[in-house]
């Protein structure tokens, strides 16, 4: 350890050494990123503008519009500016500031997830007692447990990989401050104690999946028991974007423990990344906004107040 160089910034990968294509990266991010706040903020504005979304689902919703706004803005803003400027160097605090923020917002996400399977859970199985059970006040300590588990869940582990110096190579194989990559260049008893640590958060993961499984599936038996076709087709209505979102992002974190973590391949690792730090931000406001005729409704009418407004 003594003949190694302590590590003290990140050099993050460059996809391309031509200039030309690094503005275009730069350019292709900055409209993704733009389009994700756009859509997640006007799913936010929407629900709390419009006194018919003020309910238990819309309050879940627009907790995790703002947790998308906060995951996406974690990364992207950072490798636009590198492309821009062609300094690709992070330093030691701010590869831990990244790590720290995406496992808070991840985390977060899927608490917010899991509350929101339980609330249409409650709202198809047991819609007379929606209103005593789905309070105001238990929604807002749903949510605040969601941050907190975020919070602690971060806490734990970002404490635990830079709790010891980082020794040998200094370049991470990807546009941001990738967990994989930084453990790969990590002291043997940090990887050895971070492995420890995800075994009791695989097993609170398995779980909450568990928990997510059982709730949809008693909802999808109680929507097979509504005698009407209009009251199954709206009662799948009400819950198929928050399935469609829990599927998303399941099959973002699987990409994301199961991908290859190679650095022979710069664009292969690009495009991984991007389907679990990009992708699923971009996508849940366009899942949610077609899936939910009163969040697109209400929005219509926004972006016609903002670009066509009363004379």
């Amino acid at each position: 350890m003594n003949n190694l160089s302590i590590i003290t910034e990140f050099l993050l990968m460059e996809f391309s050494s031509m200039r030309e294509l690094q503005v275009f990266h730069a350019v292709l991010f900055l409209v993704i990123y733009l389009a994700t706040l756009m859509g997640n903020l006007l799913t936010v504005a929407a629900i709390i503008t419009d006194p018919q979304l003020h309910s238990p689902m819309y309050f879940f919703l627009s907790n995790l519009s703002f947790v998308d706004i906060c995951t996406i803005s974690v990364t992207v803003p950072k490798f636009i500016m590198n492309s821009l400027s062609g300094i690709q160097s992070l330093s030691l605090l701010g590869c831990a500031a990244q790590i720290f923020f995406y496992l808070v917002f991840g985390t977060t996400d899927f608490a917010l997830l899991v509350a929101m399977s339980y609330d249409r859970y409650v709202a198809i199985c047991h819609p007379l007692h929606y209103g005593n059970i789905m309070t105001p006040v238990r929604c807002v300590w749903a949510a605040v447990g969601s941050w907190l588990s975020g919070i602690v869940y971060s806490a734990v582990h970002t404490g635990n990989m830079f709790r010891l110096p980082f020794y040998g190579s200094n370049v991470i194989h990807q546009f941001f401050c990738d967990i994989p990559h930084v453990l790969k260049v990590s002291t043997p008893d940090v990887f050895q104690t971070e492995f420890l640590l995800l075994v009791p958060s695989l097993c609170i993961g398995l779980c909450c999946f568990a928990f997510l499984s059982a709730s949809y599936a008693r909802i999808f038996s109680n929507i097979l028991k509504i005698p009407s076709e209009e009251g199954r087709y709206k009662a799948i209505s009400t819950c198929s974007p928050q399935l469609i979102i829990l599927v998303l992002f399941l099959i973002s974190i699987m990409i994301a423990v199961f991908s290859d973590t190679s650095d022979n391949s710069p664009i292969k690792n690009l495009l991984i990344a991007m389907s679990y730090t990009v992708l699923p931000p971009l996508m849940n406001p366009i899942i949610y906004s077609l899936r939910n005729q009163k969040v697109t409704v209400v929005m219509g009418k926004m972006i016609r107040r903002m670009f066509f407004p009363p004379s």
